[in-house]
């Protein structure tokens, strides 16, 4: 039997997930005295950094006193393996650090244990890039941290093409219902999945479904021939998007997809549409994290409303398209400035989210690619009674240093929630923003 491998954690595993510590199985899990002090550092945060260094602290601190033992000499954890607080051997070492010192500082413990236990595997973990290339360089196996990643090859498109016969596509076509057992539909189908039904004679010749998997049956698409307030789906992708975010049987749909695909305008109009139109919410939330989410918006210049603009200026643009472009005369309101007036229309932060209940709300998180798992999380259960919560995201645009396109909450949403009837995911492929923006997302 091989002996237990030594993990040395960087600073930032620890920051991405505080529990990390629980996650190597019956190894030896090390933490360097110089990741504590950098963690202290964030601890009076009021954002998710400072929150999970505080969840850390407490963590550790328990350990400390429910083992008997000092950080030092190494604690049992619950799942049969140790944890050790690093400390170097010339107390010298302990005298202030820039960031850059601070990282050979950590990474010269892992040398220092690799170079200590040559029977043992030492692997040096961080989410750092560089760092990794560097700890390679000097001989040190380096990792990923790879707790609550995902594969990003792996990560579900949300539609599927089935072939059949002409009948089948024809009652498809003809808004009928097709039963599961009438076509040979994928194994592991998710619920929710839009489908292409195409005839094997003639692949040109498709219908458009949604599959119903409480029913075990492929369901036509239900979007108004003049779509969501006069904003009309122009590929099949935002098809499927608009008829799951019209049916207000999906409590949380995800839309994944690069700039210019029509995700955040979808969404908006199809939250017009349950307000205003349907009746099936009691206003239409629109929100985007003020990265970095949690921090105070107070020392900008001006009023709320107006340190809220910059941030919140894409929201108003598809709004301005939708009542000025989008041929949509409403008739009690001139523009959307009114609806927000009156409250039916709400655009705010994701800053002061925590703790509060939305009961009967349309709630439309963009750019939730930018928060974590936790983050996520956080906003999804604040979702009363009927609410409906809406996520959009490019996973190939992150702001947040601390999460990427495997990691971050919007993905790992939209893996998550995969096999869930309440719940719908759609991959938005094509630009239709305009074909100045689509060469430029292809070439650039």
């Amino acid at each position: 039997m091989s002996s237990p491998k030594i993990y040395v954690l960087d600073t930032n595993v620890l920051i991405h997930d505080p529990n990390a510590i629980h996650k190597f199985e019956d190894n030896t899990v090390i933490i360097p005295i110089f990741v504590i002090e950098e963690i202290d550092q964030f601890k009076k945060e009021l954002s998710e950094r400072g929150r999970n260094a505080r969840q850390l602290a407490r963590s550790l601190d328990k350990l400390r006193d429910s083992n008997g033992h000092s950080l030092q000499e190494g604690v049992e954890l619950e799942g049969g393996g140790k944890l050790v607080v690093a400390v170097p051997e010339d107390q010298k070492e302990w005298r202030s650090r820039d960031n850059q010192s601070m990282d050979r500082a950590i990474m010269k413990t892992a040398l220092r244990y690799r170079d200590q236990n040559p029977d043992r595997r030492v692997v040096f973990v961080t989410m750092d890039s560089n760092l990794r290339i560097r700890a390679d360089a000097f001989g040190l196996h380096a990792e990923n941290y790879e707790g609550g990643r995902l594969r990003i090859d792996e990560l579900y498109a949300g539609s599927y093409v089935i072939d059949s016969d002409k009948r089948t596509v024809d009652l498809l076509g003809q808004k009928e219902i097709v039963p599961g057992g009438a076509v040979e539909l994928p194994e592991g189908i998710h619920p929710n999945a839009g489908i292409v039904l195409r005839d094997r004679a003639h692949e040109k010749h498709t219908a458009l479904g949604r599959y119903n998997l409480e029913s075990n049956e492929i369901r036509p698409l239900r979007v108004p021939r003049e779509g969501a307030w006069g904003v009309r789906a122009r590929n099949l992708e935002q098809y499927f998007a608009l008829d799951v975010l019209l049916d207000p049987e999906v409590h949380l749909v995800t839309l994944v997809g690069k700039a210019g695909t029509g995700k955040t305008l979808l969404a908006v109009a199809a939250g017009l549409q349950s307000v205003f139109d349907e009746g099936t919410s009691a206003r239409l939330v629109v929100s985007r994290p003020i990265f970095p989410l949690g921090r105070d918006v107070g020392y900008l210049p001006g009023t709320l409303e107006e340190k809220l603009n910059p941030w919140m200026q894409p929201i108003f643009d598809n709004l301005e398209y939708i009542f000025t472009s989008a041929r949509r005369q409403m008739r009690d309101h001139r523009d959307y400035h009114e609806l927000v007036a009156s409250g039916v229309l709400q655009i705010e932060p994701l800053t002061y989210i925590r703790g509060r209940s939305l009961p009967n709300q349309y709630l439309i998180v963009d750019e939730a690619q930018n928060l974590t798992p936790h983050e996520v999380k956080t906003v999804i259960t604040r979702a009363g009674v009927n609410t409906k919560v809406v996520l959009t995201g490019d996973p190939d645009q992150i702001d947040n240093p601390y999460v990427d396109a495997a990691s971050n909450g919007l993905s790992f949403v939209a893996q998550r929630f995969r096999r869930e009837a309440l719940a719908g995911h759609v991959t938005l492929r094509k630009g239709e923003r305009s074909s100045l923006a689509e060469t430029a997302t292809k070439l650039l």
